[in-house]
């Protein structure tokens, strides 16, 4: 399974109404992870690399859009505290 990290325009976020998404933060940390469902995420702040079973670590930052597919089990390396916007489904 495959996270897909982009660097959206302007236009595109507030399409999305990224502003209007929930907000999560973590400290900096390593956990296990599974999703139930895709989520989609901007980053508003801090470092982080996910690493799929048995797929290639993505790294993100501060204004980097984030999906993660439906079913995919994970590791989660924060590095800098993360903030950012989320939505879960479709």
């Amino acid at each position: 399974m495959r996270i897909n990290v982009e660097r959206p325009d302007k236009k595109t976020l507030e399409s999305m109404g990224i502003k209007e998404w929930p907000i999560w933060t973590k400290e900096p940390s390593r956990f296990d992870w599974s999703y139930d469902q895709k989520e989609v995420c901007y980053i508003l702040e801090g470092r982080a690399k996910v690493t799929p079973d048995g797929g290639s670590p993505a790294e993100f930052g501060p204004g980097d859009l984030v999906t993660f597919p439906e079913g995919m089990q994970c590791v989660w390396d924060i590095s800098e505290k993360i903030k950012k916007h989320y939505r879960f489904g479709s």
